[in-house]
């Protein structure tokens, strides 16, 4: 297989199970296949990585090439190729999606095949979004993505899953129509009359934007962008969501397909639009700080579901990205891509043992819980470690994209990193309370009535590989940041190397 073709690869596997699924497979051999569907594409990822140092580059992408898809006319072509940007995120979509598809086919869900199916569709559309370079192409994939997450909430979620499934296609939609209104004045406002990204940064550089036309563009995107994140105050679809979601849907939605909008700010947006980013700067880091870290981490502790509290957890640790995003700098944007990779890894990680803890106890409800590391301590270790993870303690990948975050904001926004870094002790408190009250407090008694109905036993085996595999990742990039970072420095580095010098034209040191 030619390196051209693997992304290609990556993208049409999943989905073309999902299709013969579609057309009445039967389900033991789309059981079967499903396994190879949900691995294609990380193995995909890793062989990217592990060729893209020695690739041909084209306009900082590798492995690019250009598929007709009669829509030349328009500007519009199937046009696949990696940056350091995208190419970590090509990557841990790969293994979340492998992930959440091995936990899936361990599931009991009714009418697994279309439960599969929808997921496989999700998985290839989410390894499109980070493999395409063509602005079109980019946001089709995941509104193709995006899709089956609605039907699968409100099909097989959990409590509330039909209001949660309402407020999430509204949410949703709204944030995508802002987006698409974006991307599409960015096409004529650049006159290069095509949506590829390369070609569109030649333009811009050749005869820029208006400082008007950047900052009321940026200003579609950041709200448009930020809706899909969950940005404060635009935030409450997610935990509702994901606490009704099922867990293989939360931990894609979650740990990859969020990172949609934060990723087209630092792919698209910042580059293309550096005077309107400049505009808006202090506005998105102060949303995503106060509200987003502050407000929803304060929040957070007060919640006593499970699954709610992990949820509420992913929206806070998206104001950590908002705020790097804003200091319009290579080495805030650097910190961005990491954190996003890392929370993909964590947050995943999180909802896969929420449910296991579910299964167990019969409840999310913190209250009922108490004294599992008798009887699960492999879990208790799991959940643990992907705890201190989201706090972000040393040796694990979230340090440093937080770290590096706090770095960058420091020399622009003073106050609201020391209210950020803040934040730190907040996710510790909420973090492992929950876990002391899960696993290290004294059992209750709506957990011994469960114990005596059915005895817990410790994870499985088909539940430990996925967590492996979540937890295997936070480490290695944890103790070897370079693999990831070397190429998402000179990436960025090129795609907008004069960012630095944007931020005092109108955002002052606080």
């Amino acid at each position: 297989m030619q390196s051209f073709d693997i992304l290609l690869f990556a993208i049409v596997s999943p989905l073309a199970l999902a299709l013969a699924m579609a057309l009445g497979l039967p389900q033991t051999l789309a059981k079967k296949l499903a396994y190879v569907a949900f691995a294609i594409p990380a193995l995909a990822g890793l062989c990217a990585w592990y060729r893209f140092g020695g690739a041909p580059t084209e306009g900082t992408y590798a492995f690019l090439t250009t598929y007709d898809t009669g829509l030349g006319a328009l500007g519009i072509n199937l046009t696949l190729g990696l940056n350091g940007i995208s190419l970590p995120l090509f990557v841990m979509a790969g293994i979340v999606g492998l992930a959440a598809g091995l936990y899936a086919l361990q599931s009991a869900a009714e009418r697994l095949n279309t439960y599969l199916m929808l997921l496989l569709i999700m998985q290839g559309g989410l390894m499109g979004v980070f493999a395409s370079v063509d602005v079109f192409y980019f946001y089709f994939f995941h509104e193709l993505a995006l899709i089956p997450t609605f039907i699968m909430v409100g099909i097989w979620g959990g409590r509330d899953r039909n209001y949660a499934a309402m407020k999430l296609t509204i949410y949703l939609t709204i944030g995508a129509m802002l987006s698409l209104i974006g991307l599409i004045a960015i096409y004529y406002k650049s006159g290069a009359e095509t949506f590829d990204m390369i070609a569109l940064r030649d333009a811009v550089a050749a005869q820029g934007l208006s400082t008007v036309a950047q900052q009321n563009i940026f200003g579609l995107l950041m709200f448009g962008f930020g809706i899909l994140v969950s940005l404060w105050p635009l935030h409450t679809w997610a935990p509702l969501g994901y606490g009704a979601a099922p867990s293989s849907v939360a931990m894609l939605h979650a740990g990859v397909l969020k990172k949609f909008g934060l990723y087209g700010l630092i792919q698209v947006a910042l580059p293309l639009l550096p005077q309107g980013a400049s505009h808006w700067a202090l506005i998105l880091a102060t949303l995503g700080v106060v509200g987003n870290v502050l407000i929803v981490g304060i929040i957070a502790i007060a919640q006593r579901d499970l699954k709610q509290l992990v949820g509420y957890s992913s929206v806070m640790h998206m104001g950590y990205a908002f705020l790097g995003v804003a200091c319009l700098s290579v080495v805030g944007a650097g910190g961005v891509v990491f954190m996003m990779v890392a929370h993909g890894f964590s947050a995943a990680l999180l909802f896969l043992l929420s449910t296991s803890i579910y299964h167990r106890t019969q409840t999310f409800d913190l209250d009922e819980m108490g004294g599992l590391v008798k009887h699960a301590p492999v879990l208790s270790a799991f959940f643990v470690a992907a705890t201190l993870a989201s706090i972000g303690l040393p040796g694990f990948a979230n340090f440093w994209g937080e770290l590096t975050i706090f770095v960058a904001a420091w020399a622009k926004f003073k106050w609201l990193t020391v209210i950020a870094i803040g934040g730190v002790i907040i996710s510790a408190i909420y973090g492992l309370r929950a876990a002391a009250k899960v696993f290290f407090g004294p059992s209750t008694e709506a957990f011994d009535k469960v114990l005596a109905e059915k005895p817990a036993t410790d994870l499985t085996w088909a539940e430990k590989v996925p967590a492996l595999l979540l937890l295997i990742a936070l480490l290695v990039f944890g103790f070897w940041p370079k693999a990831m970072s070397t190429a998402i420095n000179d990436s960025i580095s090129e795609i907008y190397p004069a960012a630095q010098a944007i931020v005092p034209m109108d955002v002052a040191s606080n």
